[in-house]
């Protein structure tokens, strides 16, 4: 069995451990040498990312496909490389996940979202991830491909945390109670799309994420208290203030159901709130 990662991030780099411990093979592509030449020195065949005819030399023996590259202008940039791949491979793998996010749904004043809610991005990063999607299920639809959507809020896990944040003087505190966030754990994400794989089901969309949407500041709290240091002061909420990223963040706030993924995948996430999944990382580190 064969995965190809199209963006060899923190998210595609849990999937391909996650799934190379089962004794899948794994490719993925790169944009540089340095980047290919670390994948090779870690066991993961590196291919070009914009070499249609080495995309589609791989896709031959390839069950999986996961897209992780964020879209720009011209859509999604895995899009366009392949879908020729696949034609001229003639491939047709058993699942295509694409990974969107969660800020489709726009804001919903901390109101619940489910993977039928209606789609109201608030933010061109948002609405490029809307047309990714659509895009991408059109393809599936005329290619007569498995394709899913897995829509993602925060992701976190080791190296990528609260207690980064806090080790590097970089954590904030804003008193937004009423800006409650859901999140994912690198780990459970992987799991996820594991399910999928297992349960490929053409057009299926799910909102990957933990159980307990939690405010930032909560989360940074017990964060210091676990690692003993003094948990930041909150600072008001001042929109203007903020960085650009952040005042977007700010500006929407809702709560996201998992219930598809856990009915229809038998997915549970093993970090069902953010105090499991920083003690899981925290006794890593130990």
């Amino acid at each position: 069995m064969r995965l190809l990662v199209y963006g060899y991030g923190f998210a595609g780099r849990a999937l391909a451990t996650r799934l190379a411990a089962k004794g899948w093979s794994i490719s993925a592509t790169y944009l540089d040498e340095a980047t290919a030449a670390q994948m090779a020195a870690d066991g993961i065949d590196p291919v070009p990312a914009l070499d249609k005819e080495a995309v589609a030399a791989r896709l031959a023996d390839t069950q999986a496909i996961l897209i992780t590259t964020p879209p720009g202008p011209e859509g999604c940039p895995a899009l366009q490389v392949l879908v020729p791949a696949l034609a001229t491979a003639g491939a047709f793998p058993d699942w295509i996940g694409y990974l969107s996010t969660t800020g489709v749904y726009g804001d919903r004043r901390g109101g619940w979202v489910f993977e039928d809610s209606r789609l109201a991005a608030q933010s061109l990063e948002g609405a490029r991830r809307v047309a990714a999607e659509r895009d991408w299920l059109e393809v599936g639809r005329g290619m007569g491909l498995t394709v899913t959507i897995h829509r993602l809020p925060g992701i976190y896990g080791p190296g990528r945390s609260a207690f980064d944040r806090l080790r590097a003087g970089r954590a904030r505190r804003v008193a937004a109670p009423e800006h409650l966030f859901s999140r994912i754990h690198v780990d459970d994400l992987a799991a996820g799309l594991e399910a999928s794989i297992a349960k490929p089901r053409a057009g299926g969309i799910y909102n990957l994420c933990d159980d307990e949407p939690a405010s930032n500041s909560d989360v940074f709290a017990h964060a210091a208290g676990l690692i003993g240091l003094p948990v930041p002061p909150e600072e008001p909420l001042d929109l203007e203030a903020l960085p650009p990223q952040a005042r977007r963040f700010y500006t929407e706030t809702k709560r996201v159901s998992n219930a598809r993924a856990k009915a229809e995948l038998g997915w549970r996430p093993a970090y069902p709130t953010y105090r499991e999944g920083l003690a899981a990382i925290l006794a890593g580190e130990r």
